[in-house]
């Protein structure tokens, strides 16, 4: 039943969906390899945990650059173009952080690192939304953010072994060569994924490449500054507070959960691992369960509905007095509810933004909260000095989901708008606004 829409689609749209599923999954692969391996690291080079929070930070930071970057430049020359060369950027560099000899070289390569995962999920978010019909936009985003479930239990796997098999030193190296690999089969599949089309307007004879489209809003330069329109500002104003929230809960929780698990908790290799992978299936089904939310009840009641339930979970998990198998029942819905937020961010933010600037809008407003989210991963460093880790990444985590719950009050539902072509208002707007995307 939830997956029922996919036999609607084509074998195009079928083709970009895996194509797009892939390169999450990779991101999240070679993302959280540093969450599970933050202990091993602070071990090699005697850091303490503000200095781990602030690669973690750093990395954000870069991840948000590489975003608009990216956004904008898939703007110009095209959605498909741009995902690849950001997927062969940011795996080039988790390879090389193998082979860092200091923590100064360590920090420069994964801030690298971070400028090309950041521009991945531009890309590829717009892509997604331009090749899927709007019935099953919600749908189709929400379920291509499950990926980042799958990689992140290839992460865990891949600790799991290596760190059961090798000395701390060694494991976590092995861990960032790894993950070179996959970025082969992805690449591999992007060949066969075509650019979308834009829409014909009506009494047009062909749909127009959107290539084209972006390139005629691109004379003037790479489009950074359309999305400060007063037409679409105060879209990007909230749009960029909702990113804030969505991910400095996020980064608060993944990045410092494993190592709260092994030195608060007590767990070993294998135990951390098996509560991790809790959380991981339950962030699948969530990322599922949103997906079909966004098309049942809208964007903006799929949001505020997990963003809240995000807050309740978060201050039970690392507040309350739990025993270690309480903690296990409880981290499915804290795994599920933080899965709603990210898989609903994608639909709705291309909905907010016209085609010649729309890979720059949604590069934007899902970037700059990683810039500001940088800043929660050193706090919870920082606050841990003083009290305890779990009460530092509960306080960051729960001030984070609330700011998601502001945005998301102040923004317009989209449920089933049409992606549109031009600003709004204008001639172009108005005679393709109900027109779909072609697919091929």
């Amino acid at each position: 039943m939830f997956f029922s829409w996919f036999k609607e689609i084509s074998p195009t749209e079928r083709r970009t969906f895996w194509a797009c599923f892939g390169g999450w999954a990779l991101d999240a692969l070679d993302v959280q390899i540093f969450s599970l391996v933050i202990p091993a690291i602070i071990a090699e080079w005697g850091i303490g945990k503000t200095q781990a929070g602030m690669v973690s930070g750093a990395t954000l930071i870069a991840s948000a650059l590489g975003g608009w970057i990216a956004g904008a430049l898939a703007d110009r020359i095209g959605r498909v173009r741009t995902l690849q060369l950001t997927v062969a950027f940011f795996s080039v560099f988790t390879f090389a952080c193998a082979f860092s000899h200091n923590f100064e070289q360590f920090i420069v390569l994964k801030t690298l690192q971070g400028f090309g995962f950041g521009g991945e999920w531009a890309a590829g978010a717009v892509l997604m939304a331009e090749s899927i019909r709007s019935q099953h936009r919600g749908k189709a985003m929400g379920s291509v953010q499950s990926a980042w479930a799958v990689g992140w239990a290839g992460a865990v796997i891949l600790y799991t072994v290596m760190f059961s098999l090798m000395p701390g030193a060694l494991a976590w190296r092995a861990m960032f060569g790894i993950g070179l690999l996959p970025a082969l089969l992805v690449l591999y599949l992007r060949r066969g994924v075509p650019e979308p089309t834009a829409p014909s307007g009506r009494g047009a004879a062909a749909a127009e490449p959107a290539k084209q489209a972006g390139s005629r809003s691109s004379a003037k330069g790479l489009p950074f500054l359309e999305i400060f329109s007063p037409s679409v500002l105060r879209m990007t104003l909230i749009g960029a507070l909702l990113g804030v929230g969505a991910h400095g809960g996020y980064y608060a929780l993944t990045t410092w959960l494993p190592t709260y698990l092994k030195t608060e908790r007590h767990l070993s290799v294998l135990g951390t691992g098996g509560y991790l992978a809790v959380i991981i299936v339950a962030f699948f089904c969530g990322c599922v369960a949103a997906s079909q939310l966004l098309d049942r009840i809208g964007r903006r009641a799929t949001i505020l509905l997990f963003s809240i339930a995000c807050v309740a979970t978060v201050l039970v998990y690392l507040f309350v007095p739990l025993t270690n198998g309480a903690m296990l029942v409880v981290g499915f819905p804290l795994g599920f509810f933080a899965a709603g937020i990210p898989a609903s961010m994608g639909a709705l933010f291309n909905e907010l933004y016209p085609r010649g600037m729309r890979g720059t809008g949604v590069g934007f407003c899902y970037n700059f909260g990683r810039v500001v989210s940088a800043a929660f991963p050193v706090m919870v460093g920082h606050l841990a000095k003083t009290t305890t880790l779990g009460f530092a990444i509960g306080t960051d985590a729960s001030i984070a989901y609330a700011i998601v719950v502001l945005a998301v009050l102040m923004l317009p539902e989209t449920r089933g708008r049409a992606l549109a072509e031009s600003l709004p208002g204008t001639a172009e707007q108005r005679a393709s606004a109900n027109a779909e995307p072609a697919h091929r």
